[in-house]
């Protein structure tokens, strides 16, 4: 690590000399603490009796060498504050921690064999391919037993390398080629999900050791599946045993209350401080590197572009700052990493380049896609015609980002009811619409992704403490919804006019926008030689669609099909087509 650039924020390797670091003669333990009037090592090596560290270069880093240290080993740094109290810290750089509650630090040597080669060196941003994203939770997605309030739900976890075990088939079958993992970052309390984390560089004990998490990235590269792993750069858990105060003073936090504390209660990372700055894009250069991720999703953007995510408050210049130089640096170690931005502000060019004034981002979510979609579908279908502006609105300035629609676990918690509780209408009618607006989804330009669960149409909230309704299966509804995400999947990832020229104005092309105040939609989507027609009836009456090119057309897939009822049957008459309610068609134009 260069001193020089640690401090003035532009490191991307810190951990490579900070934290705890197998060496012949032992570990040897380093820890930045410029504040601090002494610091010791504590540990099982040594019965947790104090190791004093000596200072190093300017005074403000501390480094001790324990030939008795072995891996998987706890240990903490007690940090005495200049009044001689002192308060036990984790590691910031720490490789694994100790399974909560407990809060030490766990030494643990990284090197894994990878065999992912070929991936490796074949990878890309995924740009001008087809990009269908499987968001999981890892502790809640499937359980080894169900979890019944009464004991702790780390008795159904399954480890790292289960997780591979199982998911990789699932997503294979399912035709999802990437999966997208909510924080696996160290953290306290499993209701935060992993976005309030206290050890930014070690791989959550709780689903087992580094080695399995690094196995899943491995195993998934070798059945051709990215891995995209959300990380926090905005704030961290408030626990006093982690960065909070760390040398006795606010090392990473803002000294002043208005705007040391987030919205979610935790202190926000002052990223005027160059030393701030090397802590967090190392972190994220680590996961690139170490667990060879192919992205990260960054989350609450919108919280460092504001100041509090307020835009009344202005921007924050220096958090701006931060995330176009560490995109920079990290797209000039990893150009073939997507670094994607969940950010729901209006803000211009977070796609764009920092030479161009952008901030460097590849993707970005649609939120506002998100909501005007949802909000429509909730509408009843008399209502439709009228508000047909809100399905119509993306495509005035899809073009201007380069976005990626998401439907992820935010629209799924806290009252706002699954999906296909979002629709309208009684429960066969919202399966009907559900169908209708995942057809719309994939084919509307933007890569996709989709929180799991949603393929299955579920009743029930997400809930962390327990895993999906695997068992709603057993039914033909959900059962047939599944199919038919699964087809629809498949259908995504086999036509290049999906997806090859998403980010290109020639690639879509209205050819009916509601018209007399209906709710028919229809456009075409055109890449890789092959034209595709998409038809969409968003009310709950018969409509007949009449174009010039309707009669040049084979049917791709229609919202009918897995239904359990009756399929009608479906003919082309000539250059008309009639639509049943809530039927959507993907059409291939032959020319």
């Amino acid at each position: 690590m260069d001193f020089q650039k640690f401090y003035a924020g532009n490191s991307f390797d810190a951990h490579s000399y900070l934290g705890a670091h197998a060496i012949d003669e032992g570990y040897v333990f380093r820890v930045y603490a410029p504040a601090a009037l002494r610091v010791s090592l504590i540990g099982e090596f040594s019965d947790w009796k104090e190791i004093p560290m000596q200072k190093i270069y300017d005074g403000q880093f501390y480094e001790v060498l324990v030939p008795s240290a072995k891996e998987k080993q706890l240990y903490k740094y007690r940090i005495f504050k200049k009044d001689g109290s002192f308060i036990d810290h984790a590691d910031p750089y720490a490789f694994w921690s100790e399974k909560r509650p407990g809060t030490a630090s766990a030494l643990y040597d990284l090197r894994y064999q990878f065999s992912d080669d070929f991936w490796m060196n074949t990878r890309n941003d995924q740009k001008r391919s087809a990009l269908n994203i499987y968001e999981i939770h890892a502790g809640s997605w499937v359980r080894k037993i169900k979890w019944d309030g009464e004991t702790d739900p780390a008795a159904g976890w399954l480890t790292y390398a289960e997780l591979a075990d199982r998911l990789i088939p699932y997503l294979k079958e399912n035709h999802f080629n990437a999966v997208e993992l909510m924080p696996l970052a160290e953290y306290p309390a499993d209701e935060s999900w992993g976005y309030q984390e206290t050890g930014f560089y070690s791989a959550t004990s709780r689903y087992g050791e580094p080695h399995g998490l690094q196995y899943l990235v491995d195993q998934c590269h070798q059945n051709g599946i990215s891995v995209i792993l959300d990380v926090v750069t905005v704030h961290f858990a408030v626990n006093d045993y982690a960065l909070w105060n760390f040398d006795g003073t606010a090392l990473y936090e803002y000294p002043h209350p208005a705007v040391g504390y987030s919205e979610w209660g935790s202190c926000n990372f002052m990223h005027s401080r160059g030393d701030v700055r090397s802590f967090l894009q190392s972190a994220c250069a680590f996961w690139l590197d170490q667990y060879h991720f192919d992205g990260l999703r960054f989350d609450a953007v919108g919280n460092l572009i504001y100041w509090q995510g307020n835009s009344g408050r202005g921007v924050n210049h220096d958090a701006v700052n931060f995330m176009q130089r560490m995109n920079e640096g990290l797209k000039s170690l990893y150009p073939d990493a997507m670094l994607i931005a969940e950010d729901s502000t209006s803000f211009p060019g977070t796609t764009k380049p920092a030479s161009q004034n952008g901030l460097g981002f590849d993707y970005k979510w649609d939120l506002g896609w998100m909501n005007d979609t949802l909000k429509y579908m909730s509408e009843q279908p008399a209502d439709r015609g009228r508000d047909i502006g809100k399905l119509l609105f993306s495509m005035e300035y899809f073009f201007n980002e380069t976005y990626l629609l998401p439907l992820s676990h935010d629209e799924v918690v806290h009252g706002k009811g699954t999906i296909v509780n979002k629709m309208a209408g009684d429960f066969d009618t919202r399966l009907q619409q559900a169908r209708l607006l995942y057809l719309y989804m994939f084919t509307h330009p933007g890569k996709k992704l989709n929180f799991m669960g949603n393929e299955l149409a579920r009743t029930r909230e997400w809930d962390e403490k327990t895993d999906l309704d695997w068992e709603a299966l057993n039914s033909p509804v959900h059962s047939g919804f599944q199919a038919y995400f699964r087809r629809l999947n498949d259908v995504y990832l086999k036509n290049p006019a999906l997806w090859q020229d998403d980010y290109e104005k020639s690639s879509f092309r209205w050819n009916r926008k509601a018209e007399g105040g209906d709710a028919l939609l229809a456009f075409t989507r055109t890449a890789g030689g092959q034209r595709l027609l998409v038809i969409l009836n968003f009310s709950d009456q018969e409509v007949c669609f009449t174009d010039e090119t309707a009669d040049k057309a084979s049917l791709l897939l229609d919202t009918y099909e897995f239904d359990p009822s009756e399929k009608k049957s479906m003919a082309f008459s000539g250059r008309e087509i009639r639509l049943m309610p809530y039927e959507g068609m993907l059409l291939e134009l032959n020319d």
